[in-house]
């Protein structure tokens, strides 16, 4: 088991911190407040952390002001909860009202922004959604007449895309029990091996080094290569020759690690080993490029350039990674034409893939941090050599 000295959630300075900022971004932006609805940002600025978002039953609301603590507006089965967090105004009605579920809570708490025509912001954007039943916000803007509605996306998302050093250093815990977890992939391979059978050892091995959770296990397995890289697992066994690819998402304290490893079962052809070395030069090139101030598009370009060796498909690759965090994919992403500027303390992934032979593909992904002097590995670097088992 990975040795674990840091203590779960923050210190209430950490959501103060984080208000804060995003106070001052709200002012320059005009924003006088933001409705936030979704689990990522909930917890982001409360600590707020529950399993219980995975019921849609019931929706959850947190108002950040101009100025103060934010206010929260949640069922009363969340109550206990959220009132252990560094809030002091926890607002609750009795849970799911389908006639009336919040609205009149949100209601009387936006009034006054209503009344003065003020600008409220929401989250409007790419990879966001409206947590609440489309008639219940139908309803809300009806009884708030003269709130201007504005769109929050790129306030909160910068926001949550550079970590705090408590924030990395939860991102670099479970990123070393992923490590481990794949160290010992070898020692759970075996020749007929049902392939969902790995899947099962690779959850439980992943627990067993600490993780919390391992909810995201996806793979491949098959003669000289893979066709896909989101499969669930099948009962086929696991036979020499095969190209195998696991990729998890293991999480600690609502933080989650994101990469994968590829190993040779019994031997590995020349195509395969091919695959694997220009990936692996890839990512080292993306690795040399996650500095501040280099954009996106330079850190795809960077990898996109060491593909074309073997693949110059170039649209067809898509993005080469993505932010990390609360969540397994975040933004930004790396692709073409995507001018976000990286940032010191970014956490992010290298995933180059790329296509070869008879309708085959390869992924190699590395979670890193963005520093001045390059990108720093959170995971154990995976070997330059395809390995075989």
């Amino acid at each position: 088991m990975q040795p674990n000295t840091l203590d779960r959630g923050f210190p209430n300075a950490e959501f103060e911190a984080r208000t804060k900022r995003a106070q001052a971004l709200m002012a320059k932006d005009g924003l006088d407040g933001l409705l936030l609805m979704t689990e990522p940002e909930v917890r982001y600025f409360t600590g707020f952390q529950t399993l219980f978002w995975q019921s849609p039953t019931r929706p959850w609301f947190v108002f950040v002001p101009a100025e103060g603590k934010p206010v929260a507006v949640i069922p009363e089965i969340g109550a206990e909860l959220m009132r252990r967090s560094w809030l002091d105004d926890v607002r609750t009605w009795s849970a799911p009202v389908p006639e009336d579920d919040g609205v009149s809570l949100l209601t009387e708490l936006l009034m006054p922004l209503a009344r003065a025509k003020s600008r409220l912001g929401v989250l409007k954007g790419h990879e966001t959604l409206l947590r609440m039943p489309l008639g219940d916000w139908e309803r809300l803007l009806a009884a708030l007449p003269g709130l201007e509605i504005a769109d929050a996306t790129g306030l909160v998302q910068g926001l949550r895309m550079v970590k705090t050093p408590a924030e990395i250093e939860k991102l670099a815990h479970i990123c070393a029990i992923g490590s481990t977890t794949f160290e010992r992939v070898p020692e759970m391979v075996s020749l007929g091996l049902p392939f969902e059978e790995l899947f099962r050892r690779f959850r439980r091995e992943a627990l067993a080094q600490g993780a919390d959770d391992a909810p995201y296990v996806v793979g491949a397995a098959d003669q000289g290569g893979y066709a896909d890289c989101i499969s669930p697992p099948s009962r086929r066994p696991l036979t020499a020759g095969d190209v195998l690819m696991l990729d998890t998402g293991c999480v600690w304290d609502g933080y989650f690690c994101d990469f994968d490893r590829n190993w040779a079962i019994g031997r590995a052809n020349d195509s395969a080993r091919r695959a694997y070395d220009v990936l692996w030069r890839a990512t080292e090139a993306g690795l040399e490029a996650a500095r501040p101030g280099n954009t996106c598009h330079d850190l795809f370009s960077a990898m996109s350039a060491v593909i074309s060796e073997l693949d110059d498909s170039g649209g067809d690759i898509g993005r080469l990674g993505h932010g990390l965090g609360m969540q397994l994919t975040e933004q930004p992403s790396h692709m073409a034409g995507v001018g976000t500027v990286l940032q010191e303390n970014m956490v992010l992934t290298l995933e180059p893939s790329l296509s070869y032979g008879d309708g085959m593909m390869m992924v190699h992904e590395e979670n890193i941090v963005v520093t001045p002097e390059g990108g720093r590995l959170l995971t154990t670097r995976a070997a330059p050599e395809l390995p075989v088992i």
